[in-house]
C-alpha cells in the first residue's frame, strides 16, 4: 500500500507538475516526456530498495498476477496485494488531488487517457505489449536463477519502467499499472474514467503474457540454456 501510494504521488505528481498529463501527446515536449519517465521509475526503484525486503515491492497488480501465474505466490495473498495496491493508489491520488487544488494552475491527477489519434485498440495493444515487456523484466530480474543480481533487480526493474514510459507515452501516457490508472481517473473523471477498461485490462493481459513467456523462458532445456546454467 505504501509503496504504491509513493509511486502515484511521485509519479503523477511530477506529470501534472510538467504538464505531461492526459494531452500529453500534444503539449508536452522531450523535457516533460523524460522528467515524467524517470519519476515513474525512480520511484519503483526508491521503493524497491524501501518495502522490497518486505513485501517483494509488486506495487502492480499485473506484476502480482504474473506472480501469482508464475507460482511465486499464493492466491490469497495476491487478492490482498491487489486490494491494498489498490487502496495505496487512492491515498496517493488523493494527496495530488489536495495539492493541485490549492495550486494555482495545476490540475488533474495525471489520469492515463488516450493520446491524439489512437484509436482504443491501439491504445490496448500498447498497453498490453509494453505491460508484457515491464513485466517480463521483473519476473526475471527477481528471479533465482539470477542469484548474486537480484541485489540490482531494482535498478534494472525501474529503469526498465523508464524505457517503457519513454516508448508508451505517446500512445497512452503509460499506465502498465492498473491500479496506477485506477485512482487517478476515478479523481479527474471524464474521458479518463470512460477508457479506464483500457489500462485495466490491458496490463492484465500483458502481466498474464509475460507469465507464460517466462515460462517458456525459465523451462527450457535447450543445450544453449543447460550450458548457461
Amino acid at each position: 500500500m505504501f509503496g504504491t501510494m509513493v509511486l502515484v504521488l511521485m509519479g503523477c505528481g511530477v506529470a501534472v507538475s510538467l504538464n505531461c498529463t492526459s494531452n500529453c501527446a500534444e503539449v508536452a515536449n522531450a523535457g516533460t516526456v523524460i522528467g515524467t519517465a524517470l519519476a515513474f521509475g525512480l520511484s519503483v526503484v526508491a521503493m524497491a530498495y524501501a518495502v522490497g525486503g518486505v513485501s517483494g515491492c509488486h506495487i502492480n497488480p499485473a506484476i502480482t498476477l504474473g506472480a501469482l501465474l508464475s507460482g511465486r505466490i499464493g492466491g490469497k495473498d495476491a487478492a490482498m496485494y491487489i486490494i491494498f495496491q489498490c487502496i495505496g493508489a487512492f491515498i496517493g491520488s488523493a494527496l495530488l488531488y489536495l495539492l493541485t487544488s490549492n495550486v494555482e494552475g495545476l490540475a488533474g491527477t495525471g489520469a492515463n487517457d488516450l493520446q491524439a489519434g489512437v484509436s482504443v485498440m491501439g491504445g490496448l495493444l500498447a498497453e498490453i505489449i509494453f505491460t508484457c515487456i515491464f513485466v517480463l523484466v521483473v519476473l526475471g530480474a527477481t528471479s533465482k536463477t539470477n542469484g548474486a543480481t537480484n541485489n540490482f533487480a531494482g535498478l534494472a526493474i525501474g529503469l526498465a519502467l523508464v524505457l517503457v514510459h519513454l516508448a508508451c507515452i505517446r500512445y497512452t501516457g503509460t499506465s502498465v499499472n492498473p491500479a496506477r490508472s485506477l485512482a487517478p481517473a476515478v479523481f479527474q473523471g471524464g474521458s479518463a474514467l470512460s477508457n479506464l477498461w483500457i489500462f485495466i485490462v490491458g496490463p492484465f493481459v500483458g502481466g498474464a503474457l509475460a507469465a507464460g513467456i517466462w515460462g517458456i523462458i525459465a523451462g527450457c532445456n535447450c543445450g544453449c540454456c543447460k550450458k548457461a546454467e
